[in-house]
């Protein structure tokens, strides 16, 4: 289905030039982890040491709905997705300086609402572009909705479109904007991964994996591998690589993924190396290259014990920032080497910035710990206040820096901290 309007087509000079607004304005937060969706924030003058009770709370809002929604931050707009029931899935415009509501606009149902273990909810995070955002529900239900007034310009469903195939926790993944294209997840022998036109919606190609592999939970990234640009996805059997002219599978690597029923953290990439990890099926780095025309990924390292937690892992210089169930770990990227471990707050998700790296732990604390391979150095913890959190529940949703203030989303409420030094 196609909504397009004729401000949607006076408007595509913000599609030519959406690299930019992905990664040139230092402030925002436009899309899953940050400007160039590998967990750094362009963020500086951060604070260095929190007091003891946490930073200060400049505003908290409760009532948002369910799901497990990271936000997005640009200008002075919160964007994220929320539930309501398993009928209405919405995506949610917010005022930066107190929470209040803008705009909400119903984008679907949620998917697979009889799920086990039952977790059904939003999951996605918003990707805005200039003028628009692009939101992908659970059920598989992609729209792209104007920023200013919450209008669908556009509106498709991968799953009944594209005979998307998803794992037993519906759709999770958050689209990939690279210029005038759309990247998600259908999942499928019909289209794995399809790319779309900003714009419209039309279908520019879909990549056809003859093992009909099905959508895991993590998000496609970028990388340029042999001169050679292609999109990097985790799917149910494995990490892929599709080369983004074409659609064309190039290579798969699936160590890391066996035995694992939840594929969750998107794929840390430099170069020609691709690291991958599952609580299940351990973590692992391959390094893909090519010959000719054909590419393979071979492993350089695997190890059940490295950072493999739900909340993904950073890259900072040569070394790899993440936890497992029980520690924070800094790794050597290259030789997967331990450089040291803490429990810390445990398992969390984790963001860099300034030098420094922000922890939204699944216990619901907050931890701030120097990005250094020397050792641990902790900075500041706290628990926001008044959570929702309980013992019988997990925070997963991901830390967010904006404009010098921390984003945290939990269970329905969304606090803003004062984080700017």
């Amino acid at each position: 289905m196609c909504l397009s309007s004729p401000s949607a087509l006076q408007s595509s000079v913000a599609f030519v030039v959406c690299g930019v607004c992905l990664s040139a304005l230092s402030d925002d937060c436009p899309q899953w982890r940050g400007p160039e969706r590998n967990g750094h924030s362009a963020e500086t003058g951060l604070l260095r040491e929190w007091p003891a009770d946490g930073p200060k709370l400049l505003f908290k809002v409760d009532g948002l709905g369910g799901g497990y929604s990271t936000p997005s931050v640009v200008g002075d707009r919160i964007y994220l997705l929320n539930d309501v029931g398993i009928e209405d899935e919405f995506v949610r415009c917010l005022s930066g300086t107190d929470g209040s509501e803008i705009w909400s606009t119903r984008i679907g149902a949620v998917g697979a609402p009889d799920q086990r273990p039952p977790y059904p909810g939003a999951r996605s995070t918003p990707t805005v572009v200039g003028d628009v955002l692009y939101a992908l529900g659970s059920n598989g239900d992609l729209a792209c909705i104007e920023t200013d007034s919450g209008g669908v310009r556009w509106q498709r469903n991968i799953q009944d479109e594209f005979g998307g195939k998803y794992g037993q926790w519906a759709y999770s993944e958050s689209p990939l904007v690279d210029g005038n294209t759309v990247v998600v997840t259908p999942g499928g022998s019909e289209a794995t991964m399809v790319a779309l036109d900003a714009e419209t919606g039309n279908v520019r190609w879909k990549c056809h994996d003859p093992a009909g592999d099905i959508a895991a939970y993590a998000s496609v990234v970028i990388a340029d591998i042999d001169g050679v640009k292609q999109y990097v996805q985790f799917v149910s059997k494995g990490v892929i690589g599709v080369n983004a002219a074409n659609g064309k599978l190039l290579w798969q690597y699936g160590k890391t993924a066996e035995g694992s029923p939840a594929n969750i953290p998107t794929p840390v990439t430099m170069r020609n190396l691709v690291y991958t990890a599952t609580g299940r099926g351990g973590a692992g780095l391959a390094k893909v290259s090519a010959s000719g025309s054909d590419f393979a990924a071979e492993e350089v390292y695997f190890n059940r014990d490295l950072p493999n937690a739900i909340g993904g892992s950073v890259l900072v210089g040569d070394y790899l920032y993440g936890a497992t169930r029980q520690a924070l770990m800094c790794v050597e990227f290259a030789t997967g080497e331990v450089a040291w471990q803490d429990r810390s707050i445990g398992a969390a998700s984790v963001l860099y910035a300034d030098g420094l790296l922000f922890l939204h732990g699944e216990n619901g604390e907050v931890a701030l710990v120097e990005a250094t391979p020397e050792e641990y150095r902790e900075k500041g913890r706290f628990t926001p206040p008044e959570t929702p959190f309980d013992a019988r529940k997990t925070t997963w949703t991901y830390p967010v820096l904006a404009d010098g203030k921390l984003y945290l989303h939990d269970y329905g409420t969304l606090w803003c901290f004062d984080v700017g030094g």
